[in-house]
């Protein structure tokens, strides 16, 4: 599959029929809700795992030098935190071209992270089978990877340290984001 999931996103899920739809928003979309939303909510979904194996060739990143941002693998007893939002269907014009990069959009459902209620929505995936997935690879080459990496919306290392304060500010731990991050800062006290 091509980097450019925009057209797929919209063949695969017109959303015109509906007045508003959930989104889930574990990466980037936790901290920087760059759209108009009706309201939001700290939310968790389950059986999917954050992990930093999809590379950035638009964002944080070039074709050349891509860098790494945050996308979900199915694990059945994980959890993920993070932050959903009530869009009217228009923002995904939006939304699909700022995660056109190897995301495609399901329903699935997630639960609010401060009580038991819960709520189908959409959530975008990078899967292995896009062409920009990189795949995994220990935390320390990921954090030098990140280092190394800048795009048209800024250096890779701004995204990996706001999705670590946007956590934090969740009162949620990622042991994966966390121990990235701590690599990260390692590196750039080196210079």
């Amino acid at each position: 599959m091509s980097h450019n999931t925009i057209a797929i996103n919209q063949q695969q899920q017109p959303l015109d029929h509906l007045e508003s739809v959930w989104l889930f928003g574990y990466g980037s979309l936790i901290y920087k809700a760059d759209f108009p939303y009706l309201q939001s909510h700290p939310a968790v979904i389950h059986g999917w795992q954050r992990r930093f194996w999809q590379g950035s060739h638009d964002h944080r990143g070039t074709p050349e030098a891509p860098g790494r941002v945050a996308t979900l693998i199915a694990v059945p007893e994980a959890r993920c935190a993070g932050m959903a939002y009530e869009v009217t269907p228009d923002v995904f014009a939006h939304l699909d071209h700022r995660e056109k990069n190897g995301y495609l959009r399901f329903f699935t459902t997630f639960a609010w992270l401060d009580e038991p209620a819960t709520v189908e929505g959409l959530v975008y995936v990078a899967g292995p089978d896009n062409a920009a997935y990189l795949g995994p690879a220990s935390e320390a080459e990921i954090a030098t990877q990140i280092a190394n990496s800048a795009g048209p919306s800024g250096p890779n290392s701004e995204y990996l340290l706001k999705l670590a304060d946007a956590l934090r500010a969740l009162g949620e731990h990622d042991e994966h984001v966390f121990t990235i991050e701590a690599e990260l800062k390692k590196l750039l006290e080196q210079g």
